[in-house]
């Protein structure tokens, strides 16, 4: 539980500071850089956070183990867990915001966890009680309402930007289980997959993504700009994240950690009054404490938490 939401935490700070970052002038100096300002800035953010888990497992002594991890057939499968959940997820991510905004774009792709949930249920024989189920249910209707804002017309094609976000949900959600499926082999560390997460990441952005959109005259700007860093300490966070992710998902199971995982969305509220001066309103504190206790219920074994049949007196 601890890790899950401590992995929630960090990536909301991440998401703030990455905010803070995507706000300076070297992402709107033109139109190909606003356009591939989320391109080029999660690239930035994946490479340091792959060189932070390197030294990370470095000091660990573990990145001999890393590297011989990535070329064994689970780590393989690791790696195309990677590819599900970054390029494939994060760009459908970036090509739903560009169609249909940012507000339906949230609320849908809220609902990964749900599908991770369901997966886990067909594939993993994870099973979760019906108040885990009502708990998950609550907490994504919740992260669903607090991104719902409509606009009345929409950027771009409204089927493209659908499909795009599905593809966000499926690859986000898939990850998850990937990975869940893996962890459970002794043979996986979770620090270990994480370091290939990232490094699949970065390298995917770097060799194919940014090539075939034009975009790496734009991250070289970014790399000398004053946003690289806001980027960096972003990353830095979304290191922590993961590697606390990964650690819930390895002892909870991808559903549960996925519950947890998603109140990111609520804990971005007192970082951005924090940090942004960003003063939140009724509805975002009502949702924010739904998306939490929901997700607390959905991650946790209750009768187990008020047994107190094998305590000490």
């Amino acid at each position: 539980m601890i890790f899950g939401i401590g992995a929630a935490i960090t990536w909301a700070l991440d998401t703030v500071i990455l905010g803070i970052a995507l706000a300076t002038a070297v992402f709107s100096a033109s139109p190909m850089a606003i356009a591939l300002a989320s391109f080029t800035s999660t690239f930035l953010h994946d490479a340091c956070s792959a060189l932070y888990t390197l030294v990370y497992l470095s000091t660990r002594g573990k990145l001999r183990t890393a590297m011989r991890t990535l070329f064994s057939r689970n780590g393989l499968v690791v790696a195309g867990a990677a590819l599900v959940g970054a390029p494939l997820g994060m760009t459908g991510y970036v090509v739903a915001i560009d169609n249909i905004g940012p507000a339906y774009t949230a609320a849908i792709s809220a609902f990964f966890p749900a599908w991770g949930a369901l997966l886990s249920t067909l594939l993993l024989k994870e099973r979760m009680k019906g108040y885990q189920w009502a708990g998950l249910s609550v907490c994504l209707v919740s992260v669903a309402a607090l991104s719902w804002s409509p606009a009345a017309n929409v950027p771009g094609n409204w089927a493209i930007g659908i499909a795009a976000a599905l593809a966000c949900v499926f690859g986000w959600g898939t990850e998850a289980v990937i990975i869940d499926w893996k962890l459970r082999d002794a043979s996986i560390d979770d620090e270990c997959a994480m370091q290939i997460r990232e490094i699949v990441s970065a390298l995917t952005y770097a060799l194919i993504i940014l090539p075939v959109l034009g975009g790496w005259s734009c991250a070289l700007d970014a790399l000398r700009s004053s946003a690289m860093p806001f980027i960096a300490i972003a990353a830095f966070c979304g290191t922590v994240s993961y590697l606390l992710y990964y650690k819930a998902i390895a002892r909870l199971g991808a559903a549960r950690a996925m519950a947890l995982n998603i109140t990111y969305s609520a804990w971005t509220i007192p970082f951005s009054l924090i940090m942004l001066g960003a003063m939140p309103d009724l509805r975002g504190v009502m949702c924010a404490l739904l998306i939490i206790v929901g997700a607390i219920v959905a991650a946790t074994d209750l009768p187990s938490l008020f047994d107190t049949s094998n305590r000490r007196a």
